[in-house]
Order: C-alpha cells, then structure tokens, then sequence
C-alpha cells in the first residue's frame, strides 16, 4: 500500500519540474478543489484541473513550492508551502489534501 506522503510529493516534485503530465497524474479523475471559505469547488474533474494548471501554473518560468512544513493524519496531508514566481511576493498557503486509494481526490487551498 502506499503511504499518503507519496503522491504528494510526486506530484511537488512534478509541479517544481513543471510537468504537466507527471503532475496530473497523481489526481483522481473525480479531483475536487476547494478555496474556502467557498464550499463549491473551484474545479472538478481531472480534464479542468489539468486545463487550470496547464494556462495559469506551469507557463510560470519561476514558479516553485517549497514545504516549509508538513503534517500526515491518516489519509490526509497538510502542506505549508511557500510558492515563489506565482506573485510578486512570496505567496505563503496551506494545502490539505485528501489521499483515496494512491491518488489525491481532493485538496483545499488556504
């Protein structure tokens, strides 16, 4: 069985290397995104996912996330992450994502 851990960081270490396939591939084809407070995703479906990151993420040269910390409760991971090349700034966020089988099904954007 694979820890919860393991797509997670494929799919960091995908996201930094800005491989959009690799990327994708740790999701669900059902993968839901959330932004709360909103409690409607922002996406739904692999092909949206996909489409939003492939446009809005990786035509970013200097994009890149960096875990600053990292917590693991049964099937969910907790990532601080500081992703710099998205603003300006250093953009600071949390990301809660929900591990079904080996794949990621659903991540929360803070």
């Amino acid at each position: 069985m694979t820890h919860p851990v393991d797509p997670v960081q494929r799919q960091l270490d995908a996201y930094n290397a800005h491989d959009l396939e690799r990327f994708v591939a740790e999701y669900s084809d059902d993968v839901q995104v959330f932004r709360p407070p909103a409690v409607e995703p922002l996406l739904s479906g692999k092909a949206a996912f996909a489409a939003h990151y492939a446009k809005n993420r990786f035509t970013l040269p200097d994009l890149h996330a960096e875990v600053v910390n990292r917590m693991v409760s049964g099937n969910t991971v907790v990532d601080h992450e500081r992703i710099t090349g998205l603003q300006h700034d250093v953009v600071e966020t949390i990301a809660v994502y929900r591990i079904t089988g080996d794949q990621i099904s659903a991540v929360w954007f803070y």
